[in-house]
């Protein structure tokens, strides 16, 4: 080999390397990719902690998250302001689905992915993240990962367990300076009266999902009654019907309070406050038509939420944040989820697991879950009139005035319902 062959050789050598790194070089460029997730505040330290995870066990790509803390119950509001600037990764409440899909805000779950949704998942789980289009055809738009219901907690040193089976079982052991609390101008809370007696809500969706009528059989005579019982309720000394989570948490601290409606993400708090007398069942039963003839006892019946993980219509990075949303909902994620916080998987095998199956809460759950409405197709207007309601019953009980039962429920049920 000539000197000059040498040196031609060591020249392409080196063109050889350059070129590699180069390569190189534009591949990690290539596959950074930036995420932006947003869920709630009080998952924010687990969300970066699976994000951390995912990127030790996606190291082909270059991953940054940005997170952001976002009320689940008012994402839809947020991103329908501007849906191509939306974050790639989302969670949000299942009752709000329907309004995404309507402003173009979801990428549809298809392949592979839909297959293990469907098969790991629970059946009613599934259910909330599916929708029906015009002509019968079901699309799948998020992965769900936990429920979201609430149930009773209690002071096992006031109240047993036969005690909590019944509204009015839990009022003989409460007092005035011992109460039970309920949010009871909450629409989330106090439809559970409504539902128990097999009342409910029909609405009619356009093409695009957007509603066209709404109808409610709140009002009728039997709506009356349980207005009637719900109204007994809320004007009880021995009640606190403006609970929300902090004056529960302090009644529970101070002993003002014996026993609570609310859900698993207050189960820590509770809990440490009640030490060894913590306790946990379903939702209670209340009387209705109290002293007429047909008087009986109604079993509460919660909302069945679902949590669920939406990937962003626009998002730039669709396949890293389906990717990502998968990930962050897998069984693994929603077992560290439970040990964490307390929610209950909606992943089946999840379920089976020891830690969940032995836990009190979620027996209170799977026996609330029984006694639910699953929170699919929910009236955009039933949240602020049965708020409404409520607000009107606490004035009229706080201030002594009559409540005019048949008039305040009549508008109400009008603020909510809509005609074509």
């Amino acid at each position: 080999m000539t000197r000059k062959t040498r040196q031609t050789l060591a020249v392409l050598s080196v063109a050889a390397i350059a070129g590699t790194v180069m390569v190189s070089c534009k591949k990690k460029t290539g596959n950074a990719v930036t995420l932006t997730v947003w869920c709630s505040q009080m998952d924010m330290d687990l969300a970066k902690e699976i994000a951390e995870n995912f990127k030790k066990e996606h190291t082909d790509t270059t991953y940054e998250f940005r997170f952001a803390a976002q009320g689940e119950d008012e994402v839809a509001t947020k991103i329908l302001t501007d849906v191509e600037a939306a974050p790639d990764v989302f969670s949000f409440s299942s009752d709000q689905i329907l309004k995404l899909i309507a402003g173009d805000a979801l990428s549809r779950i298809g392949g592979e992915r839909l297959t293990r949704i469907k098969q790991n998942n629970d059946e009613k789980a599934v259910d909330s993240a599916t929708v029906s289009a015009a002509g019968g055809e079901e699309s799948v738009y998020a992965f769900p990962y936990t429920d979201n219901t609430f149930f009773l907690y209690y002071n096992t040193a006031y109240l047993n367990e036969t005690d909590v089976e019944t509204l009015d079982g839990i009022l003989a052991k409460c007092s005035t300076s011992k109460k039970f609390a309920m949010p009871l101008n909450d629409g989330w809370y106090n439809t559970s009266f409504y539902f128990a007696a097999g009342l409910g809500y029909e609405v009619t969706y356009n093409e695009s999902f957007a509603e066209t009528k709404i109808t409610t059989d709140f009002g009728n005579d039997t709506g009356k009654k349980v207005t009637k019982a719900l109204y007994e309720t809320v004007s009880d000394p021995k009640v606190l019907p403006d609970a929300n989570d902090s004056t529960i948490a302090a009644g529970f601290s101070d002993g003002t309070v014996i026993a609570a409606t609310s859900g698993i993400w207050n189960k820590k708090t509770f809990s440490g406050y009640l030490g060894d007398n913590f306790g946990v069942a379903k939702l209670p039963s209340y009387t209705y038509a109290r002293g007429e003839a047909d008087e009986e006892q109604k079993q509460l019946t919660a909302f069945a939420g679902y949590k669920l993980m939406g990937v962003g219509q626009y998002s730039k990075n669709k396949t890293a944040a389906l990717d990502f949303a998968e990930y962050y909902t897998n069984k693994e994620n929603q077992v560290r989820r439970f040990k964490d916080r307390g929610f209950v998987p909606t992943n089946k095998e999840a379920r089976e697991e020891n830690d969940v199956q032995s836990d009190a809460c979620a027996k209170a759950i799977e026996n609330q879950l029984k006694y639910s409405k699953t929170q699919k197709n929910v009236p955009s207007t039933l949240w602020l009139p049965m708020q409404g309601l409520g607000n009107a019953m606490i004035t009229s009980a706080v201030t002594g005035s009559a409540f005019k039962l048949e008039t305040e429920l009549a508008a109400y049920v009008k603020a909510i319902e809509k005609t074509d």
